[in-house]
């Protein structure tokens, strides 16, 4: 039988726990596994799913999780206590390297001149301070502020850059729900411009090659009423304000986007959601993939359970 190495630092605040030192790469399952031979995988996946295992200073659920040679893993015997909770904004999936979040509507991505405080950005920051006062969050992409769903943070700035500078090769998918003004008869479309910002800060398209932002939207039709359709929206481009601006242009604004267009306000919000988010680990090199349910608010213009 294995018994637990001895630990290497002090953590007064653990007492019940014991400690193990990563002596090669491996993944978390595997690695509890060959510490805890008497332990079923049942077992292991309960201590994880109670937020008893933590790699370095990161509680980790994720069995694959990737352990790296000379990292700590250590096994609280009390379940851990819950995250906390925010407002307007939950945590989908966290790692050693970054966090991805679901936004809800009406919360910004990062401060404005009008809102410093209530951010996704400022939550995220308190939250990481806790385990460790020097610990940092880094913006990687954003969300309108009326836009719910997926987005992303690195928690350092080498993560930061590598996700910025790779963005097109590391995004595997971004996928939108998209409730629009009118009845949309065309199944499936593509929509292809070159994006510019005017000095009101409202972006619009120009069909002169090379003349702005080149941005492609490729949509496709899920339901109807007689006067909305929800659709699909997956971008192949990242530009600010795209699938608002392309909507409009093809004559179907985001309901609830006065900005662009929008008459009405059916839902009581922007009627647009970042349902799925892939791509590559910019450490692990791993394919991850999460999405979220479309917006109640959403099926239920649309009467759909």
């Amino acid at each position: 039988m294995k018994y637990p190495q001895k630990k290497t630092t002090f953590r007064p605040e653990k007492l019940k726990e014991v400690a193990f030192k990563v002596t090669e790469n491996s993944e978390l399952m595997k690695f509890l596994i060959e510490k805890f031979p008497e332990k079923s995988r049942t077992t292991i996946k309960s201590l994880l799913a109670h937020k008893q295992i933590t790699v370095d200073d990161m509680v980790t659920t994720k069995f694959d999780h990737p352990l790296k040679r000379g990292q700590m893993v250590f096994l609280n015997k009390k379940r851990s206590e819950e995250k906390p909770r925010f407002r307007g904004l939950r945590i989908v999936h966290e790692d050693a390297d970054l966090i991805v979040v679901e936004k809800g509507s009406g919360l910004l991505s990062m401060a404005s001149e009008t809102e410093k405080v209530k951010t996704a950005y400022n939550m995220l920051s308190e939250y990481v301070k806790k385990s460790n006062p020097k610990n940092l969050i880094f913006i990687v992409h954003r969300l309108d502020r009326e836009t719910s769903g997926l987005m992303m943070f690195a928690k350092s700035k080498k993560v930061q850059e590598v996700l910025q500078k790779d963005w097109n090769d590391s995004i595997i998918e971004r996928s939108y729900v998209a409730i629009v003004e009118g009845v949309v008869e065309k199944t499936e479309g593509t929509v292809t411009s070159w994006l510019k910002e005017n000095k009101a800060m409202v972006m619009f398209s120009s069909q002169t090659p090379d003349d702005g932002q080149k941005a492609i939207t490729h949509y496709k039709l899920l339901k109807t009423n007689p006067h909305f359709s929800m659709l699909e929206v997956k971008l192949e481009t990242g530009r600010k304000n795209q699938i608002r601006v392309h909507m409009k242009d093809i004559g179907f604004p985001v309901a609830g986007d006065k900005k662009y267009g929008a008459k009405l306000n059916p839902i009581g919000q922007m009627g647009l959601h970042a349902r799925v988010l892939a791509f590559r680990h910019p450490v692990t090199g791993k394919a991850l993939r999460f999405d979220t349910p479309i917006p109640g608010k959403f099926l239920k213009l649309f009467k759909i359970n």
